[in-house]
């Protein structure tokens, strides 16, 4: 099968290429194709002609995109819808990536794939616009919502990092520091997203998907542990979600647990506990404790 990787360098790229034998893909980074640029989407999917088309591009910066809305819009709707077009007129499939942001965290108990978006944010709204923008235009797409995401490549458009890296840098200062301990997510390994999506993209089973490691935890929490697993010591305090959303531009949910509740049905929900895939993760990184 030949896929075509978009976003090839960024945390989820980087791990699909490890997981997809060579062969089989196309890498394309952000230098190689801006997904806004029609022509160029359309020139590239019919000179490669891909079988699989996996978009990891997005606009990511959720504060920033509350002041610019036409920027998030113009790649997460826009790119999407580009990508998809293109993969329609040669017979491929898409595989679009999309957020736990598009819920307004109002439940309080995992949310489903059935369950009602309420975004909160442009960057949310723009999220959801390109997971419509992708489902009205191709039937050969998978969509799929994560959430925390945590690889060892780390988020170019959040700077190259990724919250764990930041709260070790943090914790090895010495320096006082709090985390909030009353926002609930689904924290994720893309090497494990990766592997999931490679094996999904070669079902026939298209659809909604929500993609996560099993359970859920605070960004707090999953300080403690990180902190556990490399045997660190570090007093470090919790701090309230309230405190934090009223000083951001952008509103986020204080609970946006995923249930892979689709993945359970079609019989391929194997993905791990995310305090395993902690602990893989940070041995990849070399930093866990022996």
């Amino acid at each position: 099968m030949k896929f075509m990787v978009i976003g090839a360098d960024g945390q989820l790229g980087t791990d699909l290429l490890k997981v997809i034998p060579m062969e089989e893909v196309l890498p394309l980074t952000a230098a190689d194709l801006d997904i806004t640029d029609r022509n160029k989407v359309f020139e590239l999917v019919y000179k490669h002609k891909p079988e699989m088309i996996v978009n990891t591009a997005g606009y990511s910066r959720v504060d920033e995109a509350e002041s610019d809305a036409e920027g998030a819009f113009a790649v997460n709707v826009e790119g999407a819808r580009n990508l998809a077009q293109a993969a329609r007129e040669i017979g491929a499939g898409l595989v679009h990536i999309s957020t736990d942001y598009v819920f307004s965290g109002k439940k309080n108990s995992p949310y489903q794939e059935s369950d009602r978006p309420e975004p909160l944010s442009v960057y949310a709204r723009s999220k959801l616009a390109g997971e419509e923008a992708v489902a009205g235009t191709l039937n050969r797409s998978f969509i799929i919502r994560t959430s925390g995401l945590f690889g060892v490549a780390g988020c170019l458009g959040k700077g190259g990092g990724n919250f764990i890296d930041s709260v070790i840098a943090k914790g090895k200062m010495g320096r006082p520091f709090s985390v909030v301990d009353d926002q609930f997510f689904s924290p994720t390994y893309t090497m494990d997203l990766a592997r999931k999506i490679s094996q999904l993209s070669r079902t026939e089973k298209f659809g909604l998907f929500h993609v996560v490691n099993h359970g859920a935890c605070s960004w707090y929490e999953l300080a403690v542990k990180t902190f556990e697993l490399i045997g660190l010591t570090i007093n470090f305090s919790p701090s309230r979600f309230a405190e934090l959303n009223a000083a951001t531009a952008a509103k986020r949910p204080s609970y946006s647990v995923l249930d892979n509740a689709h993945l359970r049905a079609v019989g391929l929900d194997d993905m791990r506990p995310w305090p395993e895939a902690l602990s893989a993760y940070l041995l990849e990184k070399g930093v866990a404790a022996q």
